[in-house]
């Protein structure tokens, strides 16, 4: 926005107040002369002459109004305004980021400020069509083509946190469907995004992106996990200072009842990244976790995970490796050595094994190699995904020589180079596509780490329904049947009958889902990037080659007259007190 005068000309009614100025300087003197009947007044009057300063105004008081409201009048000759250009562009589109780390902020979060960006937007698009998008695993597109404006504001105001990841390139290409060859202006509402990331080959759109506010600090807790042995309940906590400065933390500890644990203080220093194990706590089946810290981001200072009543057993086949077993005997659960033609009569256990075959049975199975196919040498870092199973073990050190071919139905979390490394099936089945003598990795402490994270994913599925993210939408091991949901407090949440149709919520926390005969707890977590915030970016990029800007004057005679009809008023009240014959 820009200020400006559009009658220039009418500078030269500056002489104006000029005349009155002089008018002022050279009337009439009179000189002051006491009468002695006036003598008996002077003790009355001292108030006055306390205050000389008021005195003199209330004596040039007319002056003073009569220059103000001359310079005003001069001031609206010459026709002030405030030059404001309207969006580019043809039609408009807004993204909205509306995950986990909008909500950041000091005293105001990032996403309550980008509504009212939004909201003092509106009245700029004059006729333009707005089409509003949120982000999420599916972009859901608010309004398409709107143009009434009480309309988008009722939208703006539905807008709410969904806490999932915010997958900006699918929002992008879903905006990409609504431009065409129309003249465009994206406006792009989100915390950080790197200029990279926007796509600006088409000479028909302009990017506006509104970030958060700079020097946001953020203390989190990034990983928790925990499980049950021998009557004692062992918990693994990682936290991280992403600030350039030290932090003092207040970590809490809370059984499912509420109860307190234990309560530790500790520091932090500046971008320091710990993890701490709590052994011996009382048993439980829920453990939440509590951090007090000064910070711009709460969300990710709290977190929850069930606890396991009992490890699984571990059956391993007979055939696998010694470094296999020694791994699994590492982490003080039950583990039985048995001959491969009997694994298929196991129950109630984990089996690791190398036949593909058992990867249709109903246990879990964790399958290291592959006796179905040969393998290939590989050369490369490996390269983990975001998941779970890595939360204690990092595998960037660990060298592998060869691997066999993938599952084409698997998910893929790590792989080297261009070729998948491990594996987890539909089922929930760990694949890890190599012979153990193929690596080094029983070498390095990732190794035992990654099985006991192994362990509790494939035997917490056998307790409790398992953890999910925000309204994440996955097939889960449940009967037909009516299913409710019930959040830790015991609020309803909604209902479902098949497996496949089961969503997650949207906020984090502890859940249950509940028939009439059977009912397991889940948790919903915080994706792993929504436990960490950037520094915020506003930028503009491209150009509308074919669109055009419209500019609006926005003139403020109206208030100044206002202004000057208030002082005429003014002026005539204090020349009535006076007397108008004076």
């Amino acid at each position: 926005m820009d200020v400006g005068f559009s009658n220039l000309t009418f500078l030269w009614t500056l002489v104006i107040p000029l005349i009155v100025l002089l008018y002022y300087f050279f009337r009439k003197k009179y000189t002051d002369q006491q009468v002695s009947s006036t003598l008996f007044w002077e003790e009355v009057m001292q108030e006055t002459r306390v205050s000389p300063y008021l005195k003199y105004l209330q004596r040039n008081a007319l002056f003073y109004l009569q220059m103000l409201a001359l310079l005003l009048f001069v001031l609206a000759l010459i026709n002030p305004y405030m030059k404001k250009t309207t969006i580019s562009g043809e039609q408009s589109i807004w993204i909205v980021d509306t995950s986990a780390t909008m909500l950041a902020g000091k005293g105001t979060s990032t996403f309550e400020q980008h509504k009212k960006q939004m909201k003092s937007l509106v009245s700029d698009l004059g006729e333009r069509p707005l089409t509003l998008i949120t982000t999420g695993n599916e972009p859901k597109t608010i309004v398409r083509g709107e143009t009434n404006q009480q309309v988008i504001l009722k939208a703006i105001d539905q807008l709410v946190v969904t806490y999932e990841e915010q997958h900006l390139s699918k929002a992008i290409d879903m905006a990409n469907a609504y431009i065409g060859d129309i003249p465009t202006s994206i406006y792009l509402f989100t915390d950080s995004v790197e200029r990279g990331d926007l796509p600006i080959e088409n000479e028909n759109v302009k990017w506006v992106v509104k970030g958060a506010s700079s020097g946001l600090e953020n203390v989190g807790i990034t990983r928790f996990a925990a499980t049950n042995y021998d009557d004692e309940t062992i918990a693994l906590v990682q936290l991280t200072n992403e600030t350039n400065q030290t932090k003092k933390v207040q970590l809490t500890l809370f059984n499912g009842d509420g109860k307190e644990l234990l309560k530790e203080n500790m520091t932090l220093k500046a971008n320091e990244e710990i993890t701490n194990t709590y052994e011996a706590l009382p048993l439980s089946d829920v453990l939440s976790i509590k951090i007090d810290v000064e910070d711009d981001y709460e969300v990710d200072n709290s977190m929850i995970t069930i606890v396991g009543s009992n490890p699984l057993p571990i059956a391993i086949d007979q055939q696998m490796h010694k470094l296999v077993q020694a791994g699994f005997q590492s982490l003080d659960t039950d583990v039985k050595i048995v001959p491969e033609n009997q694994l298929t009569q196991v129950q109630e256990a984990i089996i690791v094994t190398n036949q593909t075959e058992l990867l249709k049975s109903a246990m879990p199975i964790v399958l290291i190699g592959r006796d179905d196919e040969l393998e290939k040498e590989v050369n490369g870092m490996i390269k983990v995904s975001k998941d779970e199973l890595f939360t204690f073990s990092t595998l960037e050190d660990v060298y592998v020589s060869a691997v066999y071919p993938a599952f084409k139905d698997f998910e893929t979390i790590a792989t080297i180079g261009d070729d998948p490394f491990i594996q987890r099936s539909p089922k929930g089945d760990i694949v890890i596509l190599a012979d153990i003598q193929s690596t080094d990795w029983p070498l390095h402490p990732s190794f035992p780490l990654f099985l006991w994270s192994v362990q509790n994913e494939l035997a917490e599925d056998q307790v409790s329904l398992g953890t999910f993210i925000p309204n994440e939408q996955r097939a889960v091991s449940l009967v037909p049947a009516d299913w409710s949901i019930y959040s830790q407090e015991g609020d309803y949440i909604y209902s479902f009958e098949q497996a496949s149709n089961f969503k997650a919520p949207s906020r984090p926390g502890l859940y249950v889902v509940r028939s009439k005969h059977e009912e397991k707890p889940f948790i919903v977590q915080l994706p792993q990037n929504e436990r960490s915030i950037q520094d915020g970016t506003s930028f503009e990029i491209g150009k509308i080659t074919g669109g055009t800007e419209e500019t609006t004057n926005t003139s403020f005679v109206q208030w100044i007259a206002l202004i000057i009809f208030i002082i005429i008023l003014i002026e005539w009240e204090v020349q009535r007190r006076r007397g108008f014959t004076n």
